[in-house]
């Protein structure tokens, strides 16, 4: 399978990884700070499950943040589990006589684990993404799709990826936030047909900031009356 991505997309991914190298290369790496800083945000998907956490605490959001968690979670199995094992696609660098090496160079070298194929900072960006879309008013979030792309972007300006496995992350991302979206929906109307059963109430009604604006006033309370 890596081998035939090799070869049959060779074109497709060199012109693309070219043409990024070169936009690198007249901007004398002016975006390379910025990009570093972009794809951090997606090492082992941990910036995207923060943000799922965040989300979960507050009510009102909590099934923004629970399908951002459970999209990256079915997502990271599809890419990290499944996929990447079984194509098991060598990183564009990590050939020392193709001219990719040499662009990872320039670049920075910046270092990476042995398999390429699909992109998990692109899977688990894309998986959140889509969840916020799904669960939210389509008319003002859409823009977050975008960032998924621009992450695939910084995965191939640092050269650690090809476009196809940033297509393939993209594909792995969204369906596994259309996984998790369904499943959401089936386990939150059980949920609230149940919400006499303790955890379920919980997961309804509580709110981090109602939290800890109650826990406060009663400090300011016990504080007033010593």
């Amino acid at each position: 399978m890596a081998h035939w991505l090799d070869t049959v997309f060779y074109g497709f991914d060199y012109a693309i990884l070219e043409a990024i190298h070169s936009f690198a290369l007249s901007t004398n790496g002016f975006f390379t700070p910025l990009v570093r800083a972009i794809t951090v945000l997606a090492d082992d998907g941990i910036g995207m499950i923060l943000l799922g956490l965040i989300l979960s605490l507050f009510r009102r959001t909590r099934k923004i943040g629970f399908c951002v968690l459970g999209g990256i979670m079915v997502g990271a199995l599809i890419t990290n589990v499944a996929v990447k094992n079984l194509v098991a696609r060598p990183r564009p660098f990590a050939d020392q006589t193709r001219v990719f090496y040499e662009w990872w160079q320039a670049i920075g070298a910046h270092p990476e684990s042995i398999h390429s194929f699909p992109s998990g900072h692109t899977t688990a960006t894309m998986a959140a993404m889509t969840g916020i879309f799904l669960t939210t008013k389509k008319r003002y979030s859409w823009p977050a799709l975008l960032f998924a792309p621009v992450m695939g972007f910084t995965r191939m300006y640092l050269v650690v990826h090809y476009p196809t496995d940033i297509i393939g992350g993209l594909l792995s991302g969204g369906i596994g936030a259309l996984c998790a979206y369904l499943i959401l929906r089936a386990v939150w109307r059980y949920i609230e047909a149940h919400p006499d059963r303790k955890l379920f109430s919980l997961i309804l009604t509580f709110d981090l900031a109602a939290f800890l604006s109650k826990h406060l006033r009663r400090g300011k309370k016990a504080d007033g009356e010593q």
